[in-house]
Formats: C-alpha cells, structure tokens, sequence
C-alpha cells in the first residue's frame, strides 16, 4: 500500500484547525496543537500562504484561512449547483431531441464535461463524464471562449490544432467564429472535431451574470444537420435548455 506524504497530511491538518474553533491562531498554538516543531509548522504554514491558503495578520502576526481557498470552494460549489440544476432540463433536451447532450465547464484549457445524458435509444454508448474536449473545434469550447474571458485568452494562447478539414485554427478567423457565436447566442461544430459528427451549443450564466457552462447537443451529421444547415428545432432546443439551466441558477431572463 503507498505511504501518504506527511508534509501533505500536516498541512491538510493545519486548514482543518484554521478552519474550526478562533480562526486566527497564532504560530504556538498551531505547533502544539498538532504536536509539531515550531520550525516545521513554521515552513508550512510559509508554504500554505505563498499558495494563497493561508493569510497571516499583520498586527498580531496569526494565521486564518486565505482568500485562495473561497475561490476554489466556490468552484466547487458552482460545478456542482450547475450539474444539480442542469439533471431535469438536460434530461428533457435529450428525450425531445433524441441525441446526446453534455454540459462543459472551462478547465485546464479546455472544456470538462461535468454531465453526460445518453442518446434514447438502444445504441452501445460511451459515458464521456470527466472527458476533456478542445476549446478551439468543439461547440462547448466555442461558446465559453466567446462568453468567458478567462477562456477566450486561454484558446488564444493554445496550439489550435487542426482535427478536420474544416477546424478553423488561424487568429482572425477564429475571432469572427467568436463574434459570430456572441451575436447568434449559440456555437456550431460542424464535423471540425470529428468526422461524421456535429454539435451545437449554448451558455449558460449564474445569477452574477458570469458565463459558468455550456449545454449541448451532440450527433451524427445525417441527423443534427437538414442540407448542411443545424437543424433549427435543436437550436431552439439548445438555447431555450441553457436559458431555462440559467433562470434556476438565478439569472434572471435572457
């Protein structure tokens, strides 16, 4: 059985102290709390706050829980409310579309698909939850790209590699694929991930009126797509999906 690292532990340790009874200890009451050194709680905690976990007052010179671990707690937070909110909606856009449908957020420059529903039929399918797929060519990654600014600078600086023929990766171009999507409200991919397959895609905003996700309906070409086009009933799908995702997130109308 792997061993567990130590510095890990006694530091995992020391946020769950910060996190109960003062809030703010001092170095001493750290140490001998958790039976440690000072020196050695010292080096944790200087580690802890270089990360932005742990912030130290600069009167009193004690330790309290950093802005750092609000942010990553609400991410969590977020993700989670976003698929709990997101179960009914994309259950209904699967049954009345009779595709697939996935919800992505940004992450690690690309887009994580926190939530998979199966296409309603009887085909062998492949639950893709916690898959990553590109920013740049999937209709996920276009959407967030134009709506998140966190990820537009990202797929700006990313290698866009062309999957397809007709994966658009030059600058420009892929600027006006964004302009296009902000002005629409929705983001196509039409075969430029993967052959045979197309994909449309709409946002979905919490009730800061910050781009949080994407919803989005996945399938063969031969049915998503009517003489090259998306088919406009799943446009309609897909948008009226992310509205309705966003609303009981508290967004209000859009």
């Amino acid at each position: 059985m792997a061993k567990n690292i130590q510095s890990l532990e006694r530091a995992a340790a020391m946020l769950r102290l910060l996190a109960g009874g003062e809030r703010r200890l001092g170095l001493s009451d750290i140490a001998s709390s958790l039976g440690l050194a000072k020196g050695t709680a010292h080096g944790i905690l200087r580690t802890l706050q270089a990360e932005g976990f742990v912030e130290q007052d600069n009167a009193s010179g004690r330790y309290q829980l950093g802005a750092e671990l609000l942010r990553l707690g609400n991410s969590y937070l977020d993700v989670h409310e976003l698929r709990a909110r997101a179960l009914v909606w994309t259950d209904d856009l699967a049954r009345s579309s009779g595709e697939s449908v996935h919800l992505g957020v940004l992450h690690q420059h690309g887009v994580l698909v926190i939530h998979h529903v199966f296409r309603p039929d009887d085909s062998r399918q492949v639950l893709e939850v916690g898959a990553m797929q590109p920013l740049h060519s999937t209709a996920l990654g276009k959407v967030l790209s134009a709506y998140d600014p966190v990820a537009h600078s990202e797929v700006m600086e990313i290698d866009r590699k062309a999957f397809t023929p007709r994966t658009v990766t030059a600058p420009d171009d892929f600027e006006e694929l964004l302009d296009l999507t902000r002005a629409r409200g929705w983001a196509a991919d039409l075969e430029e991930t993967w052959e045979g397959v197309a994909s449309v895609a709409a946002p979905i905003h919490d009730r800061r009126r910050m781009p949080v996700g994407a919803v989005a309906i996945t399938g063969a070409v031969e049915r998503v797509c009517d003489r090259g086009e998306l088919r406009s009933e799943l446009v309609a799908a897909v948008r009226e999906t992310a509205r309705a995702v966003s609303r009981d997130l508290g967004a209000g109308r859009f």
